[in-house]
């Protein structure tokens, strides 16, 4: 491996990029594991239907704006509570798998940006080598 004072800080900005690239990917894919865990999760233990318990402390212009039961039941999809249930450990194992690799490419993200700030705080020239318009006004 190249010491970080002497590889060329494009190539560092590359390696930055397409780091916080991936890291945006498996940020997004964990989000979306977690929603659906959130979901099996509803599934298997519906929560409680709204307004029942509070219709008559409401005004009647808020009552009515209540979801209907099966508005809300049709959110959390099929009826099969029990393959959702089966699939929780499934899905927390996928999330862990997710959390480890997430930590390993912020990990790299952290040292690729150690490595530019080491090559820049080395020659801090090179900020301006790469630059096609000089600066200041014209």
């Amino acid at each position: 491996m190249t010491p970080p004072v002497e590889q060329r800080v494009s190539d560092l900005r590359l390696d930055r990029r397409a780091l916080r690239a991936e890291h945006a990917r498996v940020t997004w894919w964990r989000r979306l594991v977690r929603a659906r865990l959130d979901l099996a999760v509803a599934q298997a233990a519906r929560p409680q239907t709204l307004g029942e318990d509070v219709a008559f402390q409401l005004p009647l212009e808020v009552g009515v704006e209540v979801p209907r039961p099966a508005a809300l039941a049709a959110v959390l999809g099929g009826t099969d509570g029990v393959a959702d249930v089966d699939r929780l450990h499934e899905l927390r194992a996928l999330d862990a798998q997710l959390s480890t690799y997430a930590a390993g490419v912020e990990a790299a993200l952290a040292r690729a940006t150690d490595r530019l700030i080491a090559r820049l705080a080395a020659n801090p020239e090179v900020v301006v080598v790469g630059l096609r318009e000089p600066l200041g006004r014209v």
